[in-house]
């Protein structure tokens, strides 16, 4: 640690209802040299409100790589740097992270002021097991890289937490309950907030609300329970092609009778089963269906 250094102090912020910020947050935030901020202008109502007059200094994902430097500089000289982002803790789905390493390696002293966290929020009211959970920030935008990443979680067996932002909520919903199928969740919108809402019950009937909603808006938290918190879920396999195997394996049935089965299971449609399939077998590039299954695609089709 270098003695004349400064200080690098995580100050969380409330991430709606401002009564949510610390003494000692505020306290920082007037103390500091200056203050690192995702978005001046939100950053502005917050200092505004509670008089703190400190001079602030944009720091966001897409300037992050030219300030670190800069930031690292102002520290290096003794000055105290504070970094917030529009609300919550630092770096959790915010920039920060390269500011923090870069801090780390310097031998730079960090100081984490803790306060509010959207993810945490939700997960303390939502009814869902709280002794161990993953959170995965937010889901990517596009379909296919969304799916590839339900994939890669669909197997976690402790709480799921993601955040989604309203614009994608719909197809995002619908992805999820395609491949995680009927499993109990719990949304929460606008936390802290004067339109706090939370939504409880499974994928299935969260998705039905929010299709009947003619606009959706505001920070969204969605938590799903895990894969063995359900024994209907417990003996799924992540692969809609897998699953169709294994029920036609065990119940004899004809591929059309098992996939409407597979997708009664999942909570989904069949065409919406079948159409999963297919993109599964284009994503592993199958060329051929294995011996012994010849009509099988046709007869999944029908369903």
């Amino acid at each position: 640690m270098h003695p004349q250094s400064g200080k690098l102090y995580l100050v969380a912020t409330p991430i709606g209802n401002l009564e949510d910020i610390s003494f000692r947050a505020v306290r920082i935030l007037k103390e500091a040299d200056l203050i690192a901020c995702e978005d001046t202008r939100r950053t502005n109502k917050l200092l505004s409100h509670f008089a703190i007059a400190t001079p602030r200094l944009s720091y966001h994902e897409h300037n992050e790589a030219a300030r670190t430097p800069r930031l690292i500089g102002l520290l290096r000289e003794g000055r105290n740097v504070a970094l917030v982002t529009d609300a919550g803790t630092p770096l959790i789905s915010d920039p920060g992270y390269a500011l923090v390493s870069a801090c780390r390696r310097e031998g730079i002293e960090i100081v984490s002021i803790p306060g509010p966290s959207a993810a945490i929020a939700a997960l303390a009211g939502s009814g869902l097991p709280c002794d161990a959970f993953f959170f995965a920030g937010f889901l990517p935008a596009r379909s296919a890289e969304r799916k590839k990443r339900l994939r890669e979680l669909s197997n976690l067996s402790t709480t799921l937490i993601v955040y989604e932002a309203p614009h994608r909520l719909l197809s995002a919903l619908e992805d999820i309950v395609a491949l995680l199928g009927p499993r109990q969740a719990c949304l929460a919108r606008e936390l802290t907030k004067i339109h706090e809402e939370w939504l409880h019950g499974t994928l299935v009937e969260i998705l039905d609300q929010i299709k009947i909603r003619p606009k959706i808006q505001g920070e969204i938290t969605l938590l799903i329970e895990g894969r063995e918190a359900s024994p209907s879920q417990a003996c799924w396999p992540a692969s809609v092609k897998e699953h169709l195997e294994k029920e036609i394996g065990a119940s004899g049935a004809s591929p059309k009778e098992a996939l409407k089965a597979v997708a009664k299971q999942r909570g989904i449609s069949r065409k919406r089963a079948y159409q999963l399939l297919l993109e599964e077998k284009r994503l592993h590039q199958a060329s051929s269906l294995e011996p012994g299954r010849a009509g099988f695609t046709s007869g999944a089709e029908d369903a």
